[in-house]
């Protein structure tokens, strides 16, 4: 508790903020299409959201604390999107199966040491290229916000170039302050409708659909390992942060099974509000940014307990609010891997294909250009090592 106390920092807290503010406010209206797909109720959703949060809270929190880095974990959001589309038809029984069979997958997977073997065959510069092409539209969004909202996002960058000239420690936190500021300067914004209410747990017990299982939990699971996980790991290595992943993707499965049957269809690790955590915005010191991701465990605590609450709060602050600010918190890691993916001249064309693979966004058979950009990058690699070798 001593070193916790010594460690604290108000741009570590606020980094952990600004993770639960855009996890939250970037995908959350994706989860309430999911809960409608599988037939939930209000009640229901409430639930979703309080499993949700405090699933995400106990795994940010004790992870960070037990490994002393900063991880974060998320909901899946492109799960959350597969559901939408894909449970139609199902009973919201079945539906809670199919989550609990996806994470038992993802248990096997992490304590079967899978999952660590994988991410060793793949080279740092590749790994950062990936990482790159998974934050460039948000380093983009920044300037795409303009177009509607041009005052809002002007305050917000303009004091993050000058705060980042003056106390650049703070500077993230300032954006948020000016952001905050120039929205609720704003004649339509108003906090008086939000409720003020706590939500419940709603069990619901699972039913066994083999066929629904196969083809919308396999599916489920891969969607999250390759489009969640394998960025999360790279934003962990990146920040060259080596905690056994293996270890974390079974905490996230085991939570998944516990979870589930209150509506806490999929977690596992973040990538995007991660990068926000392990940056030199939330800390100049690396062995100091975990109170991040424990801070980021209490407000994901907050968030669940007051589901309803929290969804209200962060409808008052516009999409390009939270797109600014994202892309703000996140262009030094920008930076810093586009850096570290194309500095080697020999993994360059490598790095090039995987950066351009996944920034392109393209998906075969439902999978994510996360993870084709590291196929075809490794494979790029590969050829080129073994052809200079012969």
């Amino acid at each position: 508790m001593r070193k916790i106390l010594s460690d604290i920092s108000l741009s570590a807290v606020v980094a952990g903020f600004v993770a639960v503010l855009i996890g939250f406010a970037s995908s959350v209206a994706i989860v309430f299409q999911a809960a409608d797909a599988a037939g939930a109720d209000e009640a229901m959703k409430t639930s979703w959201i309080m499993a949700l949060g405090l699933g995400m809270g106990a795994t940010c929190f004790f992870l960070s604390w037990w490994y002393k880095a900063p991880v974060i974990t998320a909901w899946s959001t492109p799960g959350a999107a597969l559901l939408a589309t894909s449970l139609t038809g199902a009973s919201y029984a079945e539906a809670i199966a199919v989550f609990m069979f996806a994470g038992a997958l993802a248990l096997l997977t992490g304590i079967t040491g899978l999952f660590d073997r994988l991410m060793r065959w793949i080279p740092l510069p590749i790994a950062c290229a990936m990482l790159v092409g998974v934050l460039f539209n948000f380093g983009v969004a920044i300037f795409t916000s303009m177009e509607s909202r041009p005052w809002l996002v002007l305050i917000m960058l303009a004091t993050y170039l000058i705060s980042k000239l003056i106390v650049p420690r703070y500077a993230v936190i300032l954006v948020l302050v000016a952001g905050v500021v120039a929205v609720l300067g704003q004649p339509h914004a108003s906090f008086a409708a939000i409720p003020l209410e706590i939500g419940a747990f709603e069990w619901v017990t699972p039913e066994w659909n083999t066929s629904l299982i196969l083809g919308v939990g396999v599916p489920l699971f891969i969607v999250t390992l390759t489009s969640q996980n394998i960025p999360g790991v790279a934003v962990m290595r990146s920040s060259q942060y080596q905690t056994p992943v293996s270890n974390i993707i079974s905490w996230t499965g085991v939570t998944t099974l516990l979870l589930a049957p209150f509506g806490g269809f999929a977690f596992n690790l973040a990538a995007i509000t991660a990068a926000i955590c392990s940056g030199d915005e939330c800390h100049k010191d690396p062995s100091k940014r975990y109170i991040a991701g424990m801070s980021a465990g209490i407000f994901y605590w907050l968030a669940g307990i007051a589901g309803a609450t929290m969804v209200a709060i962060f409808s008052v602050f516009p999409a390009e609010m939270i797109a600014a600010l994202a892309g703000l918190a996140l262009l030094g890691t920008i930076g810093a891997n586009l850096k570290a993916a194309f500095e080697q001249e020999s993994m360059r064309e490598a790095a090039l294909v995987t950066f351009l693979t996944t920034v392109s966004g393209v998906s075969f058979f439902g999978v994510a250009s996360a993870f084709w950009g590291i196929c075809f990058g490794v494979l790029v690699w590969l050829i080129q090592r073994n052809w200079r070798a012969a």
